[in-house]
């Protein structure tokens, strides 16, 4: 008969632990692109002054105003960080 030994955790081992859980995420975050990598990525399509950044369906929307006055909308994937579109 294998005889079980019942294994605790001692005190510093708890801590480090409940350390560890602490700086766990609840949950995983679906966009690998954050809002100011958007941000950077919509400006080499689209140089010129931010005025929104909206978070939609997966995709951000950076509206963008040039030196030329002309306002667009570069919508920019949150995963890949790929250009969708740049539509004026």
């Amino acid at each position: 008969m294998i005889n079980l030994m019942k294994t605790t955790l001692s005190p510093p081992y708890l801590i480090l632990l409940f350390i560890l859980l602490l700086g766990t995420p609840l949950h995983a975050s679906a966009e690998s692109v954050s809002k100011q990598e958007a941000v950077n990525i919509a400006q080499q399509v689209s140089p010129g002054r931010v005025l929104a950044v909206k978070m939609k369906k997966g995709s951000y929307r950076v509206k963008t105003l040039s030196v030329s006055g002309e306002v667009r909308i570069i919508v920019i994937d949150a995963n890949s960080g790929q250009v969708k579109s740049g539509n004026k």
